[in-house]
């Protein structure tokens, strides 16, 4: 396997790989490969829009480890475990409101010590600002109109001047009638109203169809 610009993330023709935080289980039923005494874990760019983005070119900066982060509409905590992976000694609180999804997401945070479930909803941070504290990236993908707005107002509840974000904007859950440029437009303003610089910004496409990421700076 050969590195990549991410610190932790491996490749290999192609396909990109964690080191697995918890050697011999699998999250989703992802591949495992053992390469010099170490067990990856493939991550797989049509399950988790983190790695899409990543397949398309993110910056080099993005996965640099943290003491902290907040994931919004962690689900079954896919791409948590990922992140799990990456940073084995930082803090990962994961939100997540549907009661169906934080049973399986609790089952992966009895296993990985480094996550933290909340069962919560996004757009009410000040009901877990207290739980989280400061963190140094906020990642969000949540399917609701107010997305951008939601974002603003984790990052400033939570996020640390100078520290890093992803807002996955998922185009049709905002609305079915306008464009995907209008949308985004929407978006970029709303994040730069909050005082979040966009870094990056890179449509999903085809791994992720009408999924456009946002990778923000505060």
């Amino acid at each position: 396997m050969e590195a990549t610009p991410w610190p932790g993330v491996r490749r290999e023709s192609g396909e990109l790989f964690t080191p697995n935080l918890d050697p011999g289980h699998r999250v989703y039923g992802e591949a495992l490969r053992t390469v010099g005494g170490v067990e990856y874990r493939a991550w797989d760019p049509f399950r988790s829009k983190l790695a899409a983005l990543l397949r398309k070119g993110a910056p080099n900066d993005l996965l640099a480890a943290v003491n902290s982060a907040l994931y919004l509409g962690a689900a079954h905590g896919t791409t948590v475990s990922h992140l799990s992976d990456l940073w084995p000694d930082g803090t990962i609180f994961a939100v997540e409101k549907s009661p169906a999804s934080f049973a399986p997401l609790l089952a992966l945070a009895r296993r990985r010590a480094n996550v933290l479930p909340l069962l919560a909803d996004a757009q009410l941070p000040e009901r877990y600002r207290a739980d989280v504290g400061e963190v140094g990236f906020l990642y969000q993908d949540v399917a609701q109109r107010d997305q951008a707005r939601i974002f603003v107002d984790n990052a400033d509840a939570c996020l640390v001047d100078g520290g890093r974000g992803v807002l996955m904007l998922k185009v049709r859950s905002v609305t079915q009638r306008r464009s995907s440029a209008a949308v985004a437009q929407e978006a970029r303003t709303e994040l730069r109203r909050g005082g979040l610089s966009i870094v990056d910004e890179t449509p999903l496409a085809p791994f992720s169809k009408d999924h456009l990421a946002f990778v923000i700076r505060r």
